[in-house]
């Protein structure tokens, strides 16, 4: 890919992360990537700070949903408006805080040597709390076997560069997992659509002021009821997935 062609972005979602986004935002300009924050649906100490940053500073542009949606939909919304505004790729960061930011320049060495490629975070299994940890394992099981294949290391990390005309593309007649079934839904897809996966080490910075969303039930069995569709979606791809 030319370097002009190669265009990124970074996309963050947020509901109610505002303990770290400024800090995530100013180390992501320090990498001359633009910023597209999607608001999906805070409450006022939030929002608040999200329309400040945004009035402040130009590289940054807010996507603001009415209502809380997931993390899955302020993505995708992300991902499309991105695409709309004539950028080639887009860098998914979590508006946590957990993501190394330090290893953001590999992700766009890989997306301009692969530009038809997803670029995806791999996480340490050692480095993970025991729970997530034991997530992770069954999760990369159903991948396996839904793909067919191996390429796929670790679907649960949401740090990865998307192509976005292939994923536009996919949007356009797909509907993905809403809330924390997205990552792997998506993923899942976009291999299925024919992109490589290209697999980059990276740590995550777990902080103990900085509250989950994971509802452990209901996202669960969001996640239980994705690895079932995507079953029955692997089924009708065997062939093709085998050629690969």
């Amino acid at each position: 890919m030319k370097p002009d062609d190669f265009i990124p972005c970074a996309i963050i979602p947020v509901f109610n992360h505002h303990q770290k986004i400024e800090q995530v935002l100013l180390q992501l300009h320090a990498l001359a990537l633009p910023c597209i924050l999607v608001d999906d649906g805070s409450y006022s100490e939030c929002a608040d700070l999200l329309t400040a940053l945004s009035n402040r500073y130009e590289w940054i542009y807010l996507l603001r949903l009415p209502q809380n949606s997931g993390k899955g939909v302020a993505v995708c919304e992300g991902l499309q408006l991105a695409y709309r505004q004539g950028y080639s790729h887009a860098l998914q960061v979590d508006a946590d805080g957990q993501h190394d930011l330090s290893d953001v320049p590999q992700f766009l060495h890989w997306g301009a040597e692969f530009p038809q490629a997803v670029i995806s975070g791999m996480r340490a299994y050692e480095a993970m709390p025991a729970a997530r940890r034991s997530g992770r394992k069954l999760t990369d099981f159903w991948v396996r076997i839904n793909t067919l294949s191996g390429h796929l290391k670790d679907s649960m990390c949401g740090f990865r560069l998307y192509p976005l005309a292939a994923t536009a593309a996919l949007l356009q007649r797909q509907r993905m997992g809403r809330r924390m079934d997205f990552d792997t839904d998506i993923l899942v897809r976009l291999y299925w659509s024919g992109l490589s996966v290209k697999n980059i080490e990276t740590q995550v910075i777990y902080h103990d002021d900085v509250p989950s969303h994971f509802d452990i039930w209901r996202d669960n069995l969001r996640i239980s009821w994705m690895h079932t569709r995507l079953f029955f979606g692997m089924l009708i791809r065997i062939p093709y997935l085998l050629r690969r």
